[in-house]
Order: C-alpha cells, then sequence, then structure tokens
C-alpha cells in the first residue's frame, strides 16, 4: 500500500510539472510570472546556467513564450510548445539542430543530374494513405543532439525502411558510422547529403547496427572494425524527380524516403502537433524522412515526417507537415531533394558472430 502511495504521488508531480509547461495568460501577464515559467522550464529539463547567463537566458526565453502563447491563440491548424529550446534563439536553434547545410553541400557537389532512373514514374494507383510506422518499417524516433548530422539520421531511416520491406526484419543501424567514416564529401557534424550516404553504404557493403557502433552526437575517428562489421546492405538509390510532391507521393508509398527541409523557423522549432502549414523557406538545412502520408477529417492533406530531435518534440518526434500546396517545391522545400535506397535482393551480409559482436563492443 506504501508503494502504492509513493509511485502515485510520484505520478502526481511528474504531472503537475508537465502542467506547470502550459502556458496560461496569467504566465506571461509579468516579469515576476514569466520569471516563475523560466524557473519552473529549467527544472522540469535540469538545465544549469550561471546568473549572468540567466538573465540573458530570460530574453530569449521571454520572447520565445510570447510568440508561442500569441501563435497558439490563433486558428491554426498546429499548436506550439514550450520544449527544450525555450531559450534558445532561433539562429541559436538553426545552428545547432537545423546546421546539415544541405543546400550548401549541395551547390559544392553540384546540381543532381538526371539519370533517368525512377523506378515508380509509371505508378498510377496509389493507396489514399501510408504510414510505415504501422507496417514495422521504422525504428524508434532517435536523438541527433546538437550535431549537424541529420543528413546520416534521413540516411539510415531510409535504409532502414527498405531493408524491412525487403526482409522483413526491421534492424536499427549506426549513424555514427557515417558520421566518422563517410567523410570524402560529407562533414560529418557540420552536415552532408543523404545521396552522398547511400553511395558510401553501397560502396562499403552495408551499414552495421546502432548496437555495434553507437551514436556520440560528435565527429570521431572512424572505427574500422566495427565499419567492416555490415549487418544491412543496398544495391544504390534513386532521386525523386525534384518539386514533385506527385512523384514524391508515388516514392513514399512503396518505402520511406530521405527528404531536405527547411527547419529554421520559430515555428518547427516549437511545433507540437497538428499538421504544420506555417511559414518557411526552401533554404535546405535539415534533414528528415518522410514515412507516410494521409488527409485529415477536414480533408488536409500532409507528410508523415519522421524527425531526429527526440521524442518529446512535436507527436512523439514526428511532424505531419501540410502535403499538396500551390508551390511546386512543396512546404518547406520537401519535395526539392528527395532520394530513396535501392535494395533489390533479401539477404544481407553475414551477421557478425556473438563472439565478434562482444570483442567490437
Amino acid at each position: 500500500m506504501k508503494r502504492f502511495i509513493v509511485l502515485f504521488l510520484c505520478l502526481l508531480m511528474v504531472l503537475e510539472t508537465t502542467k506547470g509547461l502550459d502556458i496560461h495568460d496569467k504566465d506571461v501577464e509579468s516579469e515576476d510570472s514569466l520569471w516563475e515559467l523560466y524557473e519552473r522550464w529549467r527544472s522540469h529539463h535540469t538545465i544549469a546556467r550561471s546568473f549572468e547567463e540567466k538573465a540573458k537566458r530570460f530574453n530569449v526565453f521571454k520572447h520565445n513564450v510570447r510568440h508561442i502563447h500569441e501563435t497558439n491563440k490563433k486558428e491554426k491548424p498546429y499548436k506550439l510548445k514550450l520544449n527544450k529550446f525555450g531559450d534558445m534563439t532561433t539562429e541559436e536553434f538553426r545552428r545547432s539542430y537545423a546546421g546539415s547545410n544541405i543546400k550548401h553541400h549541395r551547390m559544392l557537389k553540384g546540381e543532381r543530374r538526371a539519370t533517368g532512373k525512377f523506378m515508380y514514374a509509371n505508378v498510377n494507383t496509389l493507396p489514399t494513405s501510408v504510414d510505415w510506422r504501422k507496417n514495422g518499417a521504422v525504428t524508434p524516433v532517435k536523438n541527433q543532439g546538437q550535431c549537424g548530422s541529420c543528413w546520416a539520421f534521413s540516411t539510415v531511416v531510409a535504409v532502414e525502411g527498405i531493408n524491412q520491406i525487403r526482409t522483413n526484419e526491421l534492424t536499427s543501424l549506426s549513424e555514427q558510422e557515417l558520421v566518422d567514416c563517410d567523410t570524402n564529401e560529407n562533414q560529418g557534424c557540420s552536415g552532408g547529403l543523404m545521396d552522398l550516404a547511400f553511395e558510401f553504404i553501397k560502396e562499403k557493403g552495408g551499414l552495421t547496427s546502432e548496437i555495434v557502433y553507437p551514436y556520440q552526437a560528435s565527429d570521431e575517428t572512424c572505427d574500422k572494425n566495427k565499419e567492416n562489421a555490415p549487418v544491412v546492405s543496398i544495391d544504390g538509390h534513386e532521386d525523386v524527380p525534384e518539386n514533385s510532391e506527385d512523384d514524391l507521393m508515388k516514392a513514399v508509398a512503396h518505402q520511406p524516403v530521405s527528404v531536405a527541409i527547411d527547419a529554421g523557423s520559430s515555428d518547427f522549432q516549437f511545433y507540437s502537433e497538428g499538421v504544420f502549414t506555417g511559414r518557411c523557406g526552401t533554404e535546405l538545412n535539415h534533414g528528415v524522412a518522410a514515412v507516410g502520408y494521409g488527409t485529415t477529417i477536414d480533408r488536409t492533406k500532409y507528410w508523415i515526417v519522421k524527425n531526429s530531435w527526440g521524442e518529446e518534440w512535436g507527436e512523439k518526434g514526428y511532424i505531419r507537415m501540410q502535403r499538396g500546396i500551390r508551390h511546386k517545391e512543396g512546404l518547406c522545400g520537401i519535395a526539392m531533394e528527395a532520394s530513396y535506397p535501392v535494395k533489390n535482393s533479401n539477404t544481407n551480409p553475414s551477421r557478425p558472430t556473438s563472439t565478434t559482436l562482444k570483442d567490437e563492443l
């Protein structure tokens, strides 16, 4: 009985703490109330600040809270929430969490050259909705941390997906291997391109597992022993014809697809739920993965997008983004730089033995 009471009180405390993070009119009516909210927010996220730093961060926090509160008063199909990014400026957030610099790397690499290969070009009949999570082709949401490695996470989602579709096995793969070892043109925490990562995986004969080569959220030295233990292979990749949501839909109907977006806005930073229709440009700075699509009851079309900022962001780590807008690039440029891995067989490289795994770990 005592154990039950203790557990109940702990749960009540958690609920109260979470409730305290909701923003009410009384929270923004004075400096004192905003300070109280800031202290609750810091306690909830266990964020320590020096006295001098707190004063500066409070100014940022105050601006963000007011933006969230005012936005949520409007009749938008999405809501914002005071999350772990609460006292970061938009520029800091963009630099730390949307810093893959995909447009930058694409300019250095040159425009994508059309190969004429798009295996889904002649597909005419598509399901009205798709969710690869429900089909067991998507691993749990991961967290890239303050490292511009989203290109690696985007790549891995797509490879994990096609591997499950072909082999009926869902294996969590290593983003850290790409960060450490795919460095000829990609630049680890300083960004990269998903197309280059697909080619790296193909040329290396596959990618190893998350268990063997765990994520560190930093640039490390390539571990050749772990790199030489691939568990999932692909045969290459294809690009979705750019600026075509129709073609992107064809691809997503058959497998999870790597996409690049502009994720640098305040509304994206604090997105919580609903179909995102907020303002954003086409400065592609973040790699994510389209793992499905659908339509709401009020007929709003959307993409299901898996992010890599942890489960506490958005809809348990996901965002639904408006689909079928009038601009050819798609919302936030989602149709500009989409690609997917090709896997023809239902087999993979031989898995390392348990002894080998023990040695590597």
